[in-house]
Order: structure tokens, then C-alpha cells, then sequence
């Protein structure tokens, strides 16, 4: 029997999908999660960290799917959008206070169905707020429409899981989406660390772009300037089994730390979260060999995969290699949702 989309997500009340590129089927599988969970008694919620719904991508000018939604829905988004683009009966809810550059962000129901478009908040703590006020107004399950350059806003403190939509519009190689999606899989599923001293050190820091070293003494907050790779060759680093990095954790701050001689064996790397990560693959690779084993505090619960095999610029992969492939590569469910929603 075929798994669905709205099956993988039973168990949680509230889910974020994220897109590899534009076109990725984002919307679509939003439309599909509309579909199969219409009549189901649920009140569904909506809302998006960017703009979502239109008829054509702003950016590539490519077509996009509208998102027609059913009397009872609840919907974030900004006032601008109401006012031209959502044909729904509406029920105003709440102003949320939260600004957007298409107006405040507007709490509504909708009375009849309709068609919307999105436009909600983008920073985590506002996401994290707007989803409780959805529950105390009724919600069953939020769906917030995210973004893979915007992996905070999946964490588990605003989402309980994840959807990542990925396809031929990424790339035109097929080998290509397969290798980069099952690369941010591993990002996006990295393990949260299980030092707690690590962990405390971490939230405890004044600065929290800091860069501590969990040394055999103790915690080390690292003087600002002061590289890891020297700091380890320090008396205070040397034998350091942890080092938590406040900031991102970039190829050009990895380097020294791949091209020195310092024994990083067992020694963890630990990141807020996955969005914290923005390393080119080899080097992630290199750092991995190296014997470096890469943590979070805060993980993302990812739980399916979507492909779109047809590219928005006029190409398509074949749909069963694709699939075929991407789950031999991953080990997490694929769906072709284009195809499921025929």
C-alpha cells in the first residue's frame, strides 16, 4: 500500500516543509496535505516564512500552484494579502504585531473555502509564539511553509517534524540532487549532543556567538580573535574533548582545524542547530575523517522526503530512478507527491 504524506505526520501536531531550491514542489505537497487531511476533523493551520500561493514565482517567473483552502482553516498571514489576494470569507482572530514587508501578520479563520496566499513571520521566536496562538484558537496541526536556507525555523522548539522537498529544478544532474539532498539529510539529522556539561556551558554564555572548549579543567569561553585550531594547542585546550561553536560553523573556520596536526579524534563540534552548519560537502567530509563527530543542541526530526522528477525550466528526471535511487541513498521515506495528487 502507498504511504502518504499525511500518514508520515500523524503523529504530530505540528510540521514545517522546506524546499532544496525554488520549485521543489513545496506548495505542492502543502496542496496534497490540504487534500488528504480535508474531512478528517481536524482544524488545519497555515502559514509561511516567505511568500507563498502566488500563481507565478516573483523571482524565476515560473508558474507556481495557488493553495485553496477549506472553510474552518486557520491562517497567519500578512494584511496586504488579505486585502488582494485571499477570496475566503474571513474571520479576523487577532493582530499578531509581527511586521512583514506586505503588512502586519494577521491571525484569521476562514468561513468559506477559498483560495490565500501566505506571507508570515521569519524569525524562530515569532514562529514559536504565532504556532501557540493557532493552538489556544483551535488548531489540530500547524504547517508552516519554511525554507532549507532557513533551517532554524525547523527545529524542534518551533516544528516537532519535517518534510524536505527536493527535484529536478535543483539541478539538472541527477546525480547531483541525489548526492546534495542526501547531504543535507545528514545535516539536517545530525544527533543532539548528549554532554551535558557541553550543553550548560553552552547556555550559560554571555555572548552566545561565543566559542567554548570543553577541556579536562573545565569550560574555556575562547578570547574573540582566537582561533580553535590554536586554541587547542593551549595548555587551557590541550586534551579538550568538546568545542561548542556560537557562530556558524563555515569552511573558511574549519580549514586550520582540517589542515592542522592536532589530535581531533572523538573530539565533538557542536552547533545550535543544523543552520549553524554551512560547509561545502568535501570539507564536511574531511572534518568526519578526521574523527570529528558533529552534534546539535537543538535537532530536527526529519521524517519524509518529496521529489518532483519535472524541473520548472523544461526537463525531467525519470520518477521511479529517482525514487529508487534517493531512497537507497537516505533510508528515510520518499513520495512523489506530483504523483500522489493526480
Amino acid at each position: 500500500m502507498k504511504t502518504t504524506i499525511s500518514a508520515l505526520i500523524r503523529p504530530y501536531r505540528s510540521v514545517s516543509i522546506i524546499g532544496m531550491c525554488k520549485n521543489a514542489g513545496k506548495t505542492t505537497v502543502l496542496n496534497q496535505l490540504i487534500r488528504e487531511l480535508n474531512g478528517n476533523g481536524q482544524t488545519l493551520a497555515l502559514t509561511s516564512i516567505g511568500r507563498d500561493g502566488e500563481d507565478k514565482d516573483l523571482v524565476t517567473g515560473t508558474q507556481k500552484p495557488g493553495i485553496y483552502v477549506a472553510r474552518g482553516t486557520l491562517i497567519a498571514t500578512a494584511s496586504d494579502l488579505i486585502l488582494r489576494h485571499c477570496d475566503v470569507t474571513r474571520e479576523i482572530l487577532a493582530t499578531t504585531g509581527i511586521s512583514t514587508p506586505m503588512g502586519d501578520v494577521v491571525l484569521l479563520r476562514a468561513r468559506s473555502d477559498g483560495s490565500i496566499q501566505l506571507a508570515g513571520p521569519s524569525a524562530t521566536s515569532q514562529l514559536a509564539r504565532l504556532r501557540e496562538d493557532f493552538f489556544r484558537a483551535g488548531a489540530d496541526l500547524v504547517l508552516i511553509d519554511g525554507a532549507l536556507s532557513r533551517k532554524t525555523l525547523c527545529s524542534r522548539s518551533v516544528t516537532e517534524a519535517t518534510v524536505l522537498c527536493t527535484g529536478a529544478s535543483y539541478d539538472k544532474n541527477i546525480d547531483t540532487v541525489i548526492e546534495d539532498t542526501a547531504y543535507h539529510c545528514q545535516i539536517l539529522t545530525l544527533p543532539e549532543t548528549g554532554d551535558g556539561a557541553l550543553r550548560r556551558a553552552a547556555e550559560g554564555l554571555e555572548d552566545p556567538r561565543s566559542t567554548v572548549l570543553l577541556a579536562p579543567q573545565g569550560p574555556w569561553v575562547l578570547p574573540a580573535g582566537l582561533p580553535v585550531a590554536d586554541a587547542l594547542r593551549k595548555e587551557e585546550g590541550r586534551g579538550a574533548r568538546a568545542v561548542f561553536f556560537g557562530g556558524a560553523l563555515t569552511d573558511h573556520l574549519l580549514k586550520p582545524l582540517i589542515m592542522s596536526s592536532e589530535p581531533l579524534d572523538g573530539v565533538e563540534f557542536v552547533v545550535r542547530d543544523s543552520s549553524k552548519i554551512l560547509l561545502k560537502r568535501d570539507n564536511y567530509e574531511k572534518i568526519l575523517r578526521r574523527g570529528v563527530a558533529l552534534r546539535v543542541l537543538d535537532s530536527v526530526n526529519l521524517v519524509a522526503v518529496t521529489i518532483n522528477p519535472f524541473s520548472a525550466y523544461g526537463f525531467h528526471f525519470s520518477k521511479d530512478e529517482l525514487r529508487d535511487r534517493m531512497e537507497a541513498r537516505i533510508g528515510l521515506p520518499v513520495i512523489n507527491v506530483r504523483e500522489d495528487a493526480r
